[in-house]
């Protein structure tokens, strides 16, 4: 697959909700996700890890009132898209929230994953 495809084929299963499914399919075994500097977790390493990071903020969800996932953009072997979520947590109320995440792709897998937002 292409970033191009692999981009797509990501856009596609998170907009079905499909976000675990997605870890599973399209991330290499070695993958590392970054959130921001001094954010809890701020570096993840391992896909199973990275499933176990997404499957904890789903289950920390409440209720989604809203959300979008833009359409990726590629250059070389990396793409971005900007996500908006209007979520209740369990833990902390509801949140609007605006990010924008880069991946790295490389042999037909997401290898890197960093997602940018305010601190606010």
């Amino acid at each position: 697959m292409s970033t191009w495809d692999v981009a797509k084929k990501w856009h596609q299963m998170c907009a079905e909700g499909k976000n675990l499914e997605c870890v599973n399919e399209l991330y290499a075994e070695n993958v590392t996700s970054r959130e921001m500097p001094g954010m809890p977790g701020e570096v993840t390493e391992g896909r199973q890890n990275v499933w176990n990071k997404n499957k904890e903020w789903l289950d920390n969800v409440e209720e989604f009132h809203g959300g979008e996932i833009g359409e990726p953009v590629v250059a070389g072997n990396h793409f971005t898209s900007k996500m908006t979520f209007d979520v209740t947590f369990k833990d902390r109320g509801r949140q609007q929230m605006e990010e924008v995440g880069v991946w790295e792709v490389n042999d037909d897998k997401i290898v890197n994953e960093q997602f940018f937002y305010s601190m606010e």
